[in-house]
């Protein structure tokens, strides 16, 4: 069902102090930032070898990420795994009883289609279904 790790994704305070460290100490490749309305974030995307770390920045005080941070920190926010059909990967644990935050895809960054499994599922990990997040080379 997995095809690999998409990218991990980091909440941050603000992209623009969190960037230096990734893009330009550890020299990973920024493939672009957007801003995703539905979701109320600011993305930046960089590349390490097949997979990429996510910068998610709030884009309002009542987003997901906001909430986050506000109890969390800045950190790892979830792993997103690739998949080649997310309906089917879906429909899958569902039928497994897994506990889905997401039970229909919807529209996440750079185009992709996503899901989210709820972390209780996986030892306390939030986990994300990716599909289609190819990035421009």
């Amino acid at each position: 069902m997995l095809t690999r790790i998409d990218h991990i994704g980091i909440a941050v305070e603000s992209i623009e102090n969190a960037l230096p460290f990734y893009r330009d100490s550890l020299e990973m490749p920024l493939a672009g930032i957007e801003d995703v309305t539905e979701q109320k974030v600011r993305v930046a995307m960089l590349r390490t070898g097949e997979s990429k770390v996510e910068l998610l920045e709030p884009t309002s005080p009542d987003s997901p990420i906001a909430k986050f941070l506000e109890k969390n920190g800045e950190g790892i926010h979830h792993i997103a795994y690739a998949v080649d059909d997310i309906g089917k990967a879906l429909e899958k644990l569902a039928k497994e009883g897994v506990r889905l935050i997401d039970a229909v895809p919807r529209k996440g960054a750079h185009g992709a289609m996503i899901a989210f499994v709820h972390p209780k599922n996986a030892s306390g990990v939030l986990s994300e279904l990716c599909q289609s997040s190819s990035l421009p080379s």
